[in-house]
């Protein structure tokens, strides 16, 4: 028997936002019992890109595939959940190593990276919503190459982004303090580790290929670290779309 665990996080009104979008607004529209009204129904204001989302490719790539583009057999498939918790730390750089030391993946796989930063997201164990955007781990160009000559099919990460959040140039330019901070630990100037070329690499590398990502996967990952079983994503079939709210799900044959 097939038993199916929950990868996504909660949603709801008061889901975090990345830095500079606006958060969800959630209203009722029909009231039950109210002007006649025999349903309830509330109407949503929000961006895709906030909790457990899929990215499609026009999201970085411009003219890229929108939503409605993505075949259902990218959605789903044999991969695997690596667990890299015990490799990484705030601020480290997620390496393709982290991963082919600690699990088997295969072309065409679907990969999770687990690095145990689930657990500060606002339903995590451990909320702590500036460690989870602004102190995370994440990969940089190694990791965004390695990721297009494996030929992998999508990764999902349980982070704000799988890129660095000093190789975004919206958290650099809002806040220096971080900045300060992370040149003091990595012992050099921010632009040698991420110089301007290579910003949001872990974007506009894989994306370029067709291959995406799942951010803000959580939920009960920790129930299936270390297992290759299959993995879907289930965003909406939608025209135009960037991206989507979805539901993340590893399918176990136990």
């Amino acid at each position: 028997m097939v038993r199916l665990v929950d990868l996504s996080h909660p949603w709801g009104a008061d889901t975090p936002t990345f830095p500079g979008q606006d958060p969800p607004v959630i209203r009722p529209v029909n009231v039950i019992g109210v002007s006649g009204n025999q349903t309830f129904m509330q109407r949503y204001d929000t961006t895709m890109h906030v909790g457990t989302h899929f990215d499609a490719q026009n999201h970085a790539i411009e003219g890229g595939a929108d939503l409605a583009s993505v075949p259902l057999d990218t959605l789903y498939g044999g991969g695997v959940i690596v667990d890299i918790s015990d490799g990484v730390d705030e601020w480290d750089i997620i390496r393709p190593d982290h991963l082919t030391s600690r699990a088997e993946i295969r072309p065409d796989d679907i990969v999770i990276i687990h690095t145990g930063w689930h657990d500060h997201f606002l339903y995590g164990n451990q909320p702590d919503p500036e460690k989870y955007l602004f102190r995370a781990p994440g990969g940089g160009i190694e990791l965004a190459e390695w990721i297009v000559e494996t030929r992998l099919k999508w990764i999902g990460v349980d982070l704000g982004s799988p890129d660095h959040p000093m190789n975004n140039a919206a958290i650099r330019r809002t806040r220096p303090d971080l900045v300060e901070a992370f040149e003091k630990k990595a012992g050099r100037p921010v632009d040698e580790v991420f110089p301007s070329e290579r910003r949001f690499c872990m974007h506009r590398v894989p994306f370029a290929s067709n291959i995406t990502h799942v951010e803000n996967v959580g939920g009960d990952i920790d129930q299936v670290l270390g297992r290759r079983c299959d993995i879907g994503v289930f965003p909406w079939k939608l025209v135009g779309g960037d991206g989507c709210i979805s539901r993340v799900v590893a399918f176990l044959d136990d």
